[in-house]
């Protein structure tokens, strides 16, 4: 075998051009998409939709809110917990938070804010309501429902950003220093923590504020409904076969891309006048009073993901479960006995496929692909998902390709090889690299030192990019729907169908089939590494 150069050889030229073959299409697509866009017509047109104000207007309102909301929400939990044996609970329970996806989330935030939700039966067994109140809870029209869903989601992912910067030796250094010179609490994170973690969580920031911007499964469930949000609107018009109203979808990808641009460059300008504005420390020291009622957030966080999961398996169980009971009046296996396994293949099969590619690319990439253009790996993360799905299906559709699974697998992949490549990046650069160099001195190339030592050696974190990759290809949903042409129903796609509809069993089940396989997955991350090692004492 040809030893491969340290930037060049065939494993190189592997990484780029399956990087290459995943991604660049992309750029084709999106020409094909917003083309029809640049039409002064289309925009004279779509100024003239009686919808697009209030759709406008609620999707900012959640995607900003629900931004600011989880940031807040994700510092004040830091600056209560941290450091302590509180923050390092918090630090266990977010991979399984992490990996409860947002559709089953959604659903299972229905079920308890609804008006028959747990909330309400809740207050009727307290104030002896015999019909549910009148309230609207859910796809209330101000977008309310879906701002919190958002924040709560977000707040979790925020929380592992932080975790990982405020893990950092030199931050805890920092804070040793700080609090022995008698600074309290709150002028810790106030005066040195703040102004240094902040920028670091810029970029996460923008994928949570895209994100919140086009999400159209979790807006179809928890969102207005009349009008609904714009991208929701958007995906209405995409999907119509009519040339005129995919013309207006293409704009609203136009207004959502525009949006983002806007307002990241706001963001950015209030940061910098919050750095010319903000006050050094005095030398003043005061010390934070207890706790007090900041001690119940970190409950109001974590507590509504746990109580969502539990509704989700009751209503699953439930035979006949009647508004005011607070529970349910049989439990019944009965709707997982006749529940359609289908989608479950369908995603298994999505999901599998879209792994097997991307491991072994992400892999190369890392090893011998170029750190310059890595960043440009990320723009999936940080850019609206509705124009690049669309993109996606419109280089689909040239190819002849939509409505098979190869072109929805190829689909998942711009997701799910850059949220590998992202998770992988921090072990491979704190890799000892004297390890490879001895292997390289000992005779073997480089392609076999990284099989016999550097991978096996990565092997947890290798396992725990895989386990969120197979956890991102479950969750997509209008990748599944553009590229699969409707034709694949995944049990994404199906809980979202079922939330339009009446059963709530039937639902339940097919979102806690969406949650046991991200769940499963990362149970099998974290269980290979300890078996495999069973017998080598200090590698378990």
């Amino acid at each position: 075998m040809a030893v491969p150069a340290a930037n060049g050889g065939w494993p190189a030229w592997m990484a780029r051009l399956g990087v290459a073959l995943v991604l660049l299409p992309l750029v084709p697509g999106l020409l094909w998409i917003l083309w029809p866009a640049l039409s002064p017509g289309v925009w004279r047109q779509l100024l003239g939709e009686g919808q697009l104000p209030a759709a406008l207007q609620v999707s900012i309102f959640s995607a900003v809110g629900s931004t600011l909301l989880a940031l807040l929400l994700a510092w004040a939990l830091a600056v209560v917990l941290y450091p302590g044996i509180g923050w390092r609970r918090l630090q266990g329970q977010l991979p399984l938070l992490l990996a409860f996806p947002h559709v089953a989330f959604a659903v299972g935030l229905g079920f308890l804010l609804a008006p028959s939700g747990w909330l309400a039966r809740l207050l009727a067994a307290l104030f002896g309501w015999l019909s549910p109140p009148q309230w609207v809870t859910v796809q209330d029209p101000h977008g309310l429902s879906l701002l919190l869903a958002l924040a709560l989601k977000e707040c979790w992912f925020l929380l592992w950003a932080l975790a990982a910067l405020l893990g950092e030796q030199g931050i805890q250094r920092q804070w040793v220093v700080a609090a022995s010179l008698g600074y309290g609490r709150r002028q810790l994170w106030r005066y040195i923590l703040l102004p240094q973690l902040l920028p670091h969580l810029g970029w996460p920031l923008v994928a949570v504020l895209a994100y919140g911007l086009s999400v159209v499964d979790m807006a179809l469930i928890l969102g207005p409904s009349t009008p609904p949000t714009l991208a929701v609107l958007g995906w209405q018009w995409l999907s119509d076969p009519r040339p005129e109203q995919q013309a207006l979808g293409s704009a609203v990808a136009v207004v959502l891309l525009g949006l983002l641009a806007l307002l990241i460059g706001l963001g950015a300008g209030l940061w910098q006048l919050w750095r010319r504005c903000r006050r050094y420390p005095r030398g003043r020291r005061r010390r934070s009073a207890g706790a007090g009622v900041m001690g119940l957030l970190p409950w109001l966080v974590i507590v509504p993901g746990w109580a969502a999961l539990l509704l989700l398996a009751l209503w699953s169980l439930a035979r006949g479960w009647f508004f005011p009971a607070l529970w349910p009046s049989q439990l019944s296996a009965l709707h997982w006995l006749n529940a359609d396994l289908e989608p479950l293949l369908i995603t298994l099969a999505l999901a599998g496929g879209a792994i097997l590619l991307a491991l072994p690319l992400a892999l190369l990439w890392l090893e011998w692909g170029p750190r310059r253009y890595q960043g440009w790996l990320y723009a999936p993360l940080i850019l609206p998902a509705l124009p690049l799905a669309a993109a996606q299906y419109g280089v689909l559709l040239h190819l002849r390709l939509d409505g098979r699974l190869v072109g929805v697998i190829w689909s998942h992949l711009a997701w799910v090889l850059p949220y590998m490549i992202l998770l992988l990046t921090g072990p491979y650069r704190a890799f000892d690299e004297r390890l490879l160099l001895t292997a390289r001195a000992l005779g073997h190339s480089r392609w076999q030192a990284c099989l016999a030592v550097k991978w096996p050696l990565l092997l947890r974190p290798i396992l725990a990019a895989v386990a969120v990759g197979f956890a991102v290809s479950v969750a997509q949903y209008l990748p599944t729907l553009f590229a699969g042409a409707g034709r694949f129903s995944s049990v994404t796609t199906e809980a979202v169908a079922l939330s339009a509809g009446g059963n709530r069993s039937v639902l339940a089940v097919q979102s806690l089939l969406q949650t046991v396989l991200p769940l499963l997955a990362f149970g099998l991350a974290a269980w290979w590494p300890r078996w495999r090692a069973r017998h080598r004492r200090g590698l378990a």
